[in-house]
């Protein structure tokens, strides 16, 4: 094997490159999400979503006005 050392030293690369990408997602999602149910407390995007919300969870509420 002429390249084992090679072949080595590249999955060694890899790999530390490939941990430092993982990560939790939770303060991106927490960032995107700002608009709240005041009903189930759904945590949703914008106020187009809260809309669909209501009509697909809350068929029998109103939501509320868009008044952000």
């Amino acid at each position: 094997m002429t390249r084992g050392k090679q072949k080595i030293e590249a999955q060694r690369k890899n790999a530390e490159k490939n941990q430092k990408s993982k990560g939790s997602q939770f303060e991106a999602r927490a960032v995107a999400l700002k608009v709240i149910c005041p009903i189930c407390k759904a945590q949703l995007a914008n106020q187009n979503q809260l809309n669909d919300h209501y009509s697909s969870k809350h068929p029998k509420e109103k939501p509320p006005s868009n008044s952000e």
